[in-house]
């Protein structure tokens, strides 16, 4: 496949491009969508043959017997990870919203807080809120034009009534892959606070040249009886749609009380999401990452580029994901002012920064992971928008 492809998008019920007039006001017909975080390019053609065998079979009933699905599930962690999973300790969930949600429900009660490090993935303080907890934001600190863990300012803050930890590895949006200092850093922190700690990895098989994603359950033995893992195919194969996502625990008490709330609530998997995760975590899917880290590298230093050129303005450097944070503040122009420049001169619908938390207020989440062209022309139209600065 070619990943320069455009492929047209609009009238298929996607969020990214069907939504993107109603709610930035981007126009449809000339815009360019980078603000959802799926991308526009076609899955692995493993995952579409999953996807054919399916329905040339025809029938779409109950699924049963995952041992194929886990054994896909344990190879990947094993050879893309270095991480041994068991497969008794795997739960899939309706995506990772989802399993934040029912993590959030079987291991915290209401009116507990729950730690988020700001700015970070915007679902999970919704989630948190809707839950009836409360969002306790400990702001990352920003050095140099890079985030870093603030552990002594997070102990500081720490009252009591926090019960949970929700770390994103690598992280969203900052793109930050934490060193091993670091995660032993936020292990640590956990274990003085009494926390559970829920390590959300979605975006670790899509890491850069010259950084290694470490799993939280790599760094210390001493945490496997508060961890949970989160991981996804979704994010990696772009198959969000699917909605499934796996849950890991390691801890035997853990998973009796996970799973107890599993039951109650009713929860089992989407055969479609199975099938394609089974599909992708396999040497073709292996194969196709691969090339797809390649290609994103190339658009991250397309869009790093123009960026470079706009004085007062600074791409935080991308060492995962396919989310480019981009800081304003040295413009010295209201957060109104560069939205507009960016969304109603350059036409490009991007995600603003106060929604990730404390810390965002300058910022814009640029989606990446579209066909080169468009890549390029959304730098040229930014160069044009920014140019009385140049």
């Amino acid at each position: 496949m070619s990943f320069d492809e455009i492929i047209d998008r609009f009238g298929t019920h996607s969020v990214k491009w069907d939504m993107m007039e109603q709610i930035y006001g981007v126009p449809a017909d000339d815009g360019i969508a980078m603000w959802v975080a799926d991308m526009d390019f076609r899955p692995p053609q493993c995952v579409a043959d999953a996807i054919a065998k399916m329905q040339a079979q025809g029938i779409y009933g109950y699924y049963g017997d995952e041992t194929a699905y886990n054994e896909a599930i344990c190879w990947w962690m094993k050879t893309r990870h270095g991480w041994e999973v068991d497969p008794a300790s795997v739960f899939t969930t309706h995506g990772l919203v989802n399993g934040t949600g029912m993590c959030v429900d079987s291991f915290t009660k209401p009116g507990d807080g729950v730690v988020l490090t700001t700015p970070v993935y915007h679902a999970f303080a919704r989630v948190i809120a809707s839950a009836g907890r409360e969002v306790v934001e400990c702001p990352l600190a920003l050095n140099e034009g890079r985030y870093e863990m603030d552990f002594a300012a997070w102990d500081a803050q720490m009252q009591g009534h926090e019960t949970m930890f929700i770390l994103c590895s690598p992280h969203n949006p900052g793109g930050r892959v934490w060193t091993r200092e670091e995660l032993q850093g936020v292990a640590d922190f956990c274990k003085r606070h009494d926390l559970i700690l829920v390590s959300d990895e979605i975006h670790h098989d899509l890491v850069y040249p010259g950084h290694t994603h470490i799993p939280m359950t790599n760094v210390d033995e001493s945490i496997l009886d508060r961890l949970v893992m989160m991981t996804a195919t979704t994010k990696t194969f772009n198959i969000a749609g699917s909605h499934s996502g796996n849950v890991i625990i390691p801890d035997p008490a853990l998973r009796a009380k996970f799973a107890t709330r599993m039951a109650a609530l009713g929860l089992s998997p989407n055969s479609f999401g199975l099938f394609m995760a089974e599909a992708a975590y396999s040497p073709d899917g292996a194969a196709w990452v691969d090339d797809l880290i390649t290609y994103l590298d190339g658009n991250r230093k397309i869009l790093d580029a123009a960026i470079a050129d706009i004085p007062g303005v600074a791409s935080m450097p991308l060492e995962a994901t396919y989310l480019s944070w981009v800081d304003f503040t040295d413009t010295g122009m209201s957060r109104a002012e560069f939205t507009k420049r960016v969304e109603q001169d350059a036409r490009i619908a991007v995600n603003h920064g106060p929604t990730f938390g404390k810390g965002g207020e300058n910022f814009l989440r640029f989606n990446i992971a579209t066909p080169r062209a468009r890549v390029e022309e959304a730098a040229s139209r930014l160069r044009t928008a920014f140019a009385d600065m140049q």
